[in-house]
């Protein structure tokens, strides 16, 4: 069923002296919960499943957590090391000659290779691969929020910023990560969609366009909610509250789960989060005032230039 991955997972919980286990999943992998379960209960331990929405690494059940041992998050890479907390990435393979796709988008210079957790246990193939195809690729050792070689995440591009390449590969599906490759990097990047088979290349362009007019749009507001996420790797109080600063018609708001109905609820003009990055960018139509970005307060409040725009990350 699970094999290598369960048996080592066993031995960890052994290790610590767990009884009781809680196990938490992102969205695309709670249909496999009953599996997981049902290997750790047959190995003599209690399970707990959360059931709540999970974002990633950063979204740790930690109020499960009180009710086991031990917390094994499924599907991520750690973006902190938290001593009852086991993390198990969960691998998506595909065959690396897809990349074959890339190939006539690539310019012949340095390039930088990056992926997702779920592809990164592939890395070592797909370097092989283009090299072969005489592509210079780079890959950046991982660290922080992104531990594995060559990983990124919608928060954190370290790795691609450190390949210090002109032209970045990214390997995943969807255009958010690839987007903010490009705005984190200032590089050219070619995105692979390695379970569709397409590539193309992709610029931050229509999003800065979006952006602006989320900036003008939040002009004159009367009043700013600046939200904190009580999330345990999306909690930057300290950043809201040099934010704070800026204006005197802001108020500093913490909410677990950011949604629209809470939003219109709270009534507020305007919102700046500091929740995932990813809130502002991906969900602004689905919210009912504008929501900026730390950066995009900034400008807002002169103090700092368009022409200084970054993504959000958080470090």
């Amino acid at each position: 069923m699970l094999s290598n991955a369960t048996s080592d997972l066993i031995r960890q919980l052994r290790e610590r002296g767990a009884k009781s286990v809680a196990l938490q999943f992102p969205a695309g992998l709670k249909r496999r919960a009953d599996e997981y379960a049902g290997a750790l209960k047959v190995a003599g331990f209690d399970v707990i499943i959360s059931g709540d929405p999970c974002y990633g690494a950063c979204d740790l059940a930690l109020d499960t957590l009180a009710s086991a041992d031990v917390l094994v998050h499924v599907g991520h890479a750690p973006v902190d090391v938290r001593k009852k907390v086991i993390f198990l990435p969960y691998g998506v393979d595909f065959g690396v000659a897809v990349l074959e796709k890339t190939i006539p988008l690539l310019k012949r210079k340095p390039t930088g290779l990056v992926t997702t957790v779920q592809h990164v246990h592939l890395i070592p193939a797909m370097e092989s691969f283009l090299k072969k195809k005489g592509i210079d690729i780079r890959v950046a050792e991982g660290r922080g929020r992104t531990p594995l070689r060559g990983q990124v995440l919608g928060c954190c591009f370290t790795t691609a910023k450190e390949t210090k390449a002109d032209q970045i590969l990214f390997v995943g599906t969807g255009l958010f990560h690839p987007i903010g490759i490009a705005l984190a990097t200032g590089a050219r990047v070619v995105a692979l969609d390695p379970l569709r088979g397409t590539a193309q290349e992709v610029s931050g362009e229509a999003l800065l366009r979006r952006r602006f007019a989320v900036i003008e749009k939040a002009r004159g507001a009367r009043s700013t909610g600046i939200i904190v996420s009580t999330k345990s790797g999306q909690h930057r109080m300290d950043l809201a509250r040099r934010l704070a600063a800026l204006s005197p018609r802001t108020v500093i708001v913490t909410m677990n789960e950011v949604s629209p109905d809470e939003l219109l609820n709270l009534g507020f003009a305007c919102y700046v989060n500091t929740a995932c990055p990813r809130l502002a960018y991906d969900d602004q139509v689905r919210f009912p005032v504008p929501v900026l970005s730390p950066q995009e307060f900034e400008i807002l409040c002169g103090a700092r230039s368009w022409d200084q725009y970054s993504i959000d990350e958080i470090p």
